[in-house]
């Protein structure tokens, strides 16, 4: 049983189909279902029910999750550690960072690392994607935005975390929309209800909202430099990490709107997983918990 098989099993587990396990492989599901029969060629058995739709794992498949995913998680581990220990310059400090505060954060994980002679890869993913990161063993630590206890629910005690200061969710828009932006009704650039800035904005930014203000949702994306291009383009009002908007307010291509409309405190928090600590993993963790940052 080949590694990427058992992600390829996982992938369907975690995403509900063939279709979206497939997005998430980086594969068309054409040759995902090609992978997939080739799979169950080589193991000798049906895995997959294609009575039902979309496509599942057969039951008796399903149940096996636990031990899939401790096998994935240690298969993984021991192919970072071998490449580890053939590099000839040393550990590769990996990390992931929710998209918001990869170039944030970019940079200052260079600086730190940089005098210690520590090479860094850095992965950008949306919050829950970055703790599965570090559950498969695919990156050693992550870091996110963390508020209003919304990772508390996820994140279990295999976890632990350190604070690395705190940002601000701030409401932006073009010069041109700022009559606009003053309505009873405010066009909004939103995010998904299911990303956790998308949460953010449900559970403290719209109950914060002037009595009788309501936001008309315009464009809708996850991704944090796709809001700004819109923002900045006059689509309508984003709420924005301030850190990401600052130069560009200095620059009045883009105005605040904070005087007017809510705006919520975000901290910055790096994880890793409780039984990963080793010394060297120890001096990485002491490196990178200098990192602050505060707006």
């Amino acid at each position: 049983m080949r590694l990427e098989w058992i992600e390829d099993i996982l992938a369907v587990l975690d995403h509900g189909s063939l279709a979206h396990a497939a997005e998430k492989r980086f594969l068309t599901q054409s040759a995902f279902t090609r992978r997939i029969r080739l799979i169950e060629n080589s193991v000798g058995a049906v895995l997959f029910d294609r009575t039902r739709k979309p496509v599942t794992l057969m039951p008796g498949v399903a149940a096996l999750e636990p031990e899939l995913r401790d096998l994935c998680s240690r298969l993984q581990r021991l192919q970072n550690t071998m490449r580890e220990v053939s590099n000839p310059h040393g550990h590769t400090v990996t990390i992931a960072c929710q998209h918001a505060l990869t170039t944030l954060l970019s940079s200052k994980l260079a600086g730190v690392l940089r005098p210690q002679k520590r090479k860094v890869r850095v992965r950008s993913g949306d919050g829950d994607e970055c703790l599965m990161l570090l559950l498969s063993g695919e990156v050693e630590f992550a870091m996110m935005y963390d508020t209003l206890g919304i990772r508390k629910a996820v994140v279990p005690k295999a976890f632990e975390s350190i604070s690395l200061g705190v940002d601000t969710l701030i409401p932006v828009c073009a010069p041109s929309m700022r009559s606009a932006a003053e309505q009873n009704e405010v066009p909004v650039i939103s995010y998904p209800s299911d990303v956790f800035l998308g949460k953010v904005f449900e559970r403290a930014i719209v109950p914060q909202l002037p009595s009788g203000v309501t936001v008309s949702p315009k464009a809708e994306t996850s991704l944090t430099l796709a809001m700004l291009q819109f923002a900045i383009d006059g689509y309508g009002v984003a709420w924005l990490p301030k850190s990401l908007v600052f130069d560009h307010i200095d620059e009045q291509r883009l105005i605040s709107l904070s005087s007017v409309l809510p705006e919520q405190e975000l901290g910055i928090k790096m994880f890793s997983l409780t039984d990963a600590r080793n010394e060297q993993h120890n001096s990485v963790w002491l490196d990178l918990s200098e990192i602050s940052h505060h707006n």
